[in-house]
């Protein structure tokens, strides 16, 4: 069965950050990609130049009455990271919801991008839109601890705190719920950094179940950009290959994070030369280098059943 995707996420022209981190893995791994670009800018914002352009949910909206018109509207995924803008949020949450009517079982994946280590990079008035519209429509969410905590208004300091955090986020929508990065000690040493997930499942008998995992990656010095964006675009592949089973998916999506980092910060090294430290552009993920990884990584990592 084909299976396809409306991405809507930034652009850049130069290097990898959302549509061009989610793209190309989706597509190497057999997924039709329909890519709206919620930015087109010259390249990531951690360079010390970028120009570009913002599209506006009037567009957005305009871009989607296209496909309505043409009733090539029909998806099995969608995939949102970075927004900025309420309205363009609140015309995303109607797209979402519409192309659910058409499809019931459309997997909405979503990365409420807003912020990291206790500071907010979007506008305030971004968290009421995530919180009270987009998180009901979601299925799969992917938020970091800082993101989580805005969204519930609790503090996570333990695991215990990560799992009831995730609890009261499976109750505000979605089923499967990954906190990609806590500031929670790993029980093996503060070389790692550990993320949490939690999957609601219905067995065949029609009873509920509940897979609690925790992931332990090793930690690298130094600032990617556009690996959140490959993280979702990958669990949204690999739970796809792995239904029920959180575990799996996210071992082989944290392992291709893992190849593609590796492969970056090597060539990164390389071209920065002997005691100087990488730029961005030196920087830019080795996603096309490490094709490879993507369709059948090299697993890495194992996640602990909790």
């Amino acid at each position: 069965m084909e299976c396809r995707v409306l991405s809507i996420q930034s652009h850049v022209v130069r290097g990898y950050v959302g549509n061009k981190s989610a793209t190309f893995p989706l597509q190497v791994l057999g997924f039709e990609v329909d890519s709206i670009n919620s930015v087109q800018f010259s390249n990531h914002t951690g360079y010390a130049h970028w120009k570009g352009q913002v599209l506006t949910a009037e567009e957005l909206n305009v871009l989607y009455e296209g496909i309505k018109l043409n009733n090539v509207n029909h998806y099995d995924y969608i995939l949102t990271g970075y927004t900025r803008d309420t309205s363009f949020l609140e015309t995303v949450v109607d797209i979402v919801q519409e192309l659910k009517r058409l499809n019931p079982k459309l997997v909405y994946v979503c990365d409420p991008v807003m912020g990291d280590q206790g500071s907010m990079y979007v506008p305030e008035n971004i968290l009421p839109v995530y919180r009270d519209k987009v998180v009901a429509v979601a299925d799969i969410l992917t938020p970091n601890q800082f993101e989580a905590e805005l969204l519930t208004g609790r503090t996570i300091s333990t695991e215990k705190d990560a799992l009831d955090v995730m609890e009261l986020l499976h109750q505000m929508g979605p089923d499967t719920v990954v906190l990609t990065s806590t500031d929670l000690t790993s029980p093996h040493g503060d070389q790692f950094l550990v993320a949490l997930g939690s999957q609601k499942m219905v067995r065949p008998d029609g009873s509920k179940s509940t897979q609690k995992i925790r992931i332990e990656m090793p930690k690298v010095d130094a600032v990617f950009v556009g690996t959140g964006d490959l993280f979702t675009a990958m669990l949204l592949a690999w739970s796809h290959h792995h239904p029920n089973d959180l575990k799996a998916a996210c071992e082989k999506t944290v392992s291709v994070l893992h190849h593609v980092i590796k492969r970056t910060i090597t060539y990164a090294n390389e071209m920065a030369g002997p005691g100087k430290r990488p730029n961005p552009a030196q920087l830019e993920l080795r996603m096309v280098q490490s094709k490879k990884d993507i369709e059948d990584p090299d697993i890495v990592v194992e996640a602990t059943i909790l």
